[in-house]
């Protein structure tokens, strides 16, 4: 339970990271602070759950854009993670990550999460 709780802070705190860094990626909701950290907190555990279940079946089914674009639609592939996200938060709860307008956002996004994720696990494991 330790290591889940840890993981999802990390993720939260990539999450945060990229709405300081990327125009149009916000959280929505959350008056207080307390109430902010419990928004991040939340939409990293669907975030994680969004990359566990969905994440593996378009990764299978996009092997052969994979291959044609050398790897470069896996970045395609985490902003539609991030996409995905939003969308369940802002119309299941109209509170969590918000994405807008598609596109550039959710693909700078992707490509600061994976940085920021990269290098706060590279801290961890160092």
């Amino acid at each position: 339970m330790g290591a889940f709780l840890w993981r999802t802070g990390l993720v939260g705190l990539a999450l945060w990271v990229v709405t300081l860094i990327v125009p149009g990626v916000q959280f929505v909701g959350g008056d207080t602070a307390m109430a902010r950290i419990g928004v991040i907190f939340v939409v990293a555990v669907i975030f994680g759950l969004v990359n566990a279940v969905i994440k593996p079946i378009v990764q299978v089914l996009a092997i052969p854009l994979y291959i044609l674009t050398l790897g470069l639609v896996h970045i395609v592939i985490n902003a539609l993670m991030l996409m995905i996200t939003s969308w369940i938060t802002e119309h299941t709860t109209h509170w969590g990550l918000s994405v807008h307008p598609f596109w550039w956002q959710a693909i700078w996004g992707a490509i600061v999460l994976s940085l920021v994720s990269w290098a706060l696990d590279s801290l961890i494991k160092g």
